[in-house]
């Protein structure tokens, strides 16, 4: 089953993808996916909310405005696109991301019908 692993921090990490790709904590990360049977399918890091653009639909018109419609100590920062087994190993999964441990990783189920 494919699960999202939605990562949300305060955003004060302002490295980008090339640094974390060899931060000693994503690549454990990465090793324990291989080693447990984890496919991560795919991953991307989001550049700051206050770089977003904001749209909506309402009554045939477009509102459009700057950063998110959300004010929040916590952003979607990125998302990891794994394949595995079940549940309890995508909680397990998101527990041992590097960003679980000052953030918040959301794991959502993708409809797979």
């Amino acid at each position: 089953m494919r699960y999202a692993l939605i990562i949300c921090d305060d955003e004060s990490d302002r490295r980008g993808p090339v640094e974390l790709v060899g931060d000693p904590r994503h690549v454990a990360w990465i090793d324990y996916l291989d080693g447990r049977g984890i496919t991560l399918l795919d991953g991307v890091r989001l550049r700051s909310s206050t770089d977003s653009t904001t749209v909506r639909a309402r009554n045939g018109e477009t509102l459009i405005s700057d950063g998110p419609f959300v004010e929040a100590k916590e952003q979607i920062g990125g998302f990891a696109l794994i394949e595995c087994a079940n549940l309890d190993d995508a909680i397990e999964a998101a527990a041992r991301h590097p960003f679980a441990a000052h953030g918040v990783v959301e794991v959502r189920p993708v409809w797979d019908e």
